[in-house]
């Protein structure tokens, strides 16, 4: 992903796609520890709700109309292939509007080949969490700019809340994204967000690709 404030996806899907790990876009109040309350949406209500989050996504992305409409198509082509998959979960964060969402689904377990691609990218440390079945893909967090900018390091900031409210509801004992080593931007914004590289103090890349893991949990 790339960064321009506000931002395009910052992690890739193991089949070669975009995901859309998002950070912030125009400026909006950051959460208290009272504030936006978070729920998760059945994939019945996703369907309710998908032009509203494409709309959230446009509205992050920056840009003219010719860029929101561009990015919110291409973010509900995403979204409308993850939701089919097994243990997909979706959150979203609300006061009277929609505020901010984060998404993914679980890694499949039984040995790192259930991978299903992604073992190409995970690191001796998290394939056999991953194996465990307590392994959490985290495809996307879309909030808004204010939330990167203020209070990144509290526990009621709206990104931490989401995902960790999203590693819970999935009972994962690690979530994991994968990000474009170049991003600088959003290394920097997900490491403030707890985010930690999978192994040793840089950002490894794959062998056979630019992106590199980081990953949350204990």
């Amino acid at each position: 992903m790339t960064v321009h404030v506000p931002v395009r996806p910052a992690t890739t899907e193991p089949h070669g796609r975009p995901a859309g790990t998002r950070l912030p876009g125009p400026a909006q109040r950051s959460s208290p520890q009272a504030g936006e309350r978070l729920r998760p949406l059945t994939r019945r209500q996703i369907e309710d709700r998908f032009a509203e989050l494409g709309n959230l996504y446009a509205q992050t992305s920056g840009g003219g109309p010719r860029a929101w409409n561009v990015a919110r198509g291409a973010f509900l082509r995403r979204l409308a292939a993850d939701v089919r998959r097994p243990g997909f979960g979706l959150l979203i964060a609300e006061t009277t509007v929609l505020t901010g969402c984060a998404y993914g689904y679980p890694v499949p377990g039984g040995d790192p080949p259930g991978v299903r691609g992604l073992e190409r990218y995970l690191t001796g440390s998290v394939l056999p969490v991953a194996a465990s079945g307590r392994l959490f893909l985290v495809s996307g967090i879309v909030v808004p700019a204010r939330v990167r900018r203020e209070h990144h390091d509290r526990a009621w900031n709206l990104a931490r809340r989401l995902q960790a409210r999203l590693l819970a509801e999935h009972d994962a004992v690690l979530g994991v994204t994968l990000v474009d080593r170049a991003d600088g931007a959003t290394v920097r914004a997900l490491r403030s967000w707890g985010w930690r590289y999978a192994e040793g103090d840089t950002l490894q890349s794959s062998v056979l690709g630019p992106y590199g893991v980081l990953v949350l949990g204990p």
